[in-house]
């Protein structure tokens, strides 16, 4: 499949700032299944990309403007080819043994209520690691609905699980949480999911899993859709959970409460060039 994306991000200040600091994990790398045909990122003001690798392997731009400024625009735009493989991942940049995705941290550290899920899930899944992984994600997307609206970036995996709803941050949350408590690595991954339902407009990009399974490596799992990735998913960037993955990260210097709306087209790139 080649998929076209286009993400859009643009923040509205009150009060202009004196100054800001951006920081983007946007940039999908090749690895099997994946190609990407081409990619830019623009910003609306006048300023330098600066590009580096961080720990993870993911690409990273970062940029400063001094204000002040009304308005900042960050446009990322590409077309990638994708292959299904089947949820397994190859090829990709690993600095790290795959114990290190063990590590909690505070948004999948899991409580009493998603250590007692994740055991119920591993007493019933038998002792196959990669059919227990299919009846994980199996049961969170079963018992955790996709809701918009009750929770935010900083919700947690044990908040998410009790209220038993969220988006699909908070259901990877979970099901890393639960998998690292009964012994499997598993990190989080941002990128873009092309829906099969025809709706290429979207609020935001997507996310899933990863979790590493002894004779096949690093398998993806979408908790969100209750799938393994396909090649509908364009995968972006990994960290240990959505703050080290997350698209864009910044601050800013002075100004007041700011507004931030995003708006993401995935579809494939053939249908658009025929319209």
């Amino acid at each position: 499949m080649r998929i076209r994306v286009s993400h859009e991000t643009v923040y509205r200040y009150a009060e202009p700032p004196k100054g800001v600091i951006q920081t983007l994990r946007m940039t999908p790398r090749n690895h099997d299944g994946q190609y990407v045909v081409g990619w830019r990122i623009e910003a609306s003001v006048d300023c330098r990309l600066d590009a580096q690798e961080d720990a993870f392997g993911n690409i990273v731009h970062t940029f400063n403007v001094d204000g002040p400024l009304d308005t900042l625009g960050i446009l990322v735009v590409g077309e990638v080819e994708t292959q299904d493989s089947h949820g397994i991942v190859r090829g990709t940049i690993e600095h790290f043994p795959p114990s290190l995705f063990l590590r909690t941290t505070p948004l999948t550290t899991p409580d009493a209520a998603i250590g007692e899920f994740a055991r119920d899930v591993a007493a019933g899944g038998g002792a196959d690691p990669l059919g227990l992984l299919h009846a994980l994600l199996a049961r969170v997307h079963h018992e955790i609905a996709f809701d918009t609206d009750p929770t935010h970036a900083a919700t947690t995996a044990a908040e998410a699980f009790a209220l038993k709803r969220g988006v699909c941050q908070d259901l990877t949350h979970v099901f890393i949480a639960a998998a690292r408590e009964i012994g499997v690595p598993a990190r989080y991954v941002s990128g873009y999911f092309h829906r099969a339902d025809g709706v290429v407009r979207q609020e935001a990009g997507h996310a899933w899993a990863e979790a590493h399974v002894p004779g096949f490596g690093w398998v993806a799992f979408d908790p969100a859709n209750g799938i393994c990735a396909t090649d509908a998913h364009i995968r972006v960037a990994v960290g240990l959970d959505y703050l080290g993955a997350a698209p864009v990260r910044g601050t800013r210097y002075g100004g007041g409460a700011e507004q931030l709306s995003v708006t993401v087209v995935v579809d494939q790139a053939q249908r658009q060039m025929q319209n």
